[in-house]
């Protein structure tokens, strides 16, 4: 069995909404509050398991992707458009946008369930996607970088007492020098927190 891995940019005070500012809302941006290095890269370090695994996404935030990775070099932009990508959608997708790209037929979650038993599944952005395969008991990992801001308001990763739901543990400590930390939560499968 392979792994379902959720990858955010998250705020200090948990707000993953809006990093880029694409969305207007009045605490958006935050993410490039500090230049593009943050976010440039494999900050996330998926290493190979981006490559040999598949990359899903919901609609909104696979269309904003179509209209930026296409356009970027560098090794890194190779990666993320060779890299099979699936789209949660009800209302189909322009899967010539961007390379690799198809809509999933059907239920996500059930498509979700069947497909980490052939390979990883790394779910990007997509809030109400990721919350809803929290609902249904389909992430294995959370992977995340903080940003250095508190922004007051906007959706967060984990609604009120889900976190404390299940146990994770810190796979991987974040790295104090960086201007972010990636933090990497695994879930405990073995038993619930009490």
């Amino acid at each position: 069995m392979h792994d379902v891995i959720v990858i955010q940019f998250i705020t200090l005070d948990g707000v993953v909404s809006d990093p880029d500012g694409r969305w207007g809302t009045g605490h958006g941006g935050w993410a490039f509050r500090h230049g593009a290095g943050p976010v440039d890269g494999d900050k996330f370090r998926l290493g190979a398991r981006q490559d040999q695994g598949v990359q899903l996404y919901g609609r909104r935030t696979w269309e904003h992707f179509a209209r930026l990775w296409p356009a970027r070099t560098g090794d890194f932009a190779q990666r993320m458009n060779a890299v099979p990508k699936r789209v949660a959608t009800k209302s189909g997708i322009d899967a010539g946008a961007w390379s690799n790209s198809a809509a999933i037929d059907g239920d996500p979650l059930a498509w979700v369930a069947a497909e980490r038993a052939r390979r990883d599944v790394v779910v990007i952005g997509s809030l109400s996607l990721v919350h809803a395969l929290a609902a249904a008991d389909l992430v294995d990992e959370y992977r995340l970088i903080t940003f250095p801001t508190v922004v007051g308001a906007g959706d967060r990763l984990f609604a009120a007492g889900t976190a404390a739901e299940y146990r994770f543990t810190v796979a991987e400590p974040a790295d104090a020098e960086a201007l972010t930390a990636l933090t990497v939560l695994r879930r405990d499968r073995e038993e619930k927190a009490g």
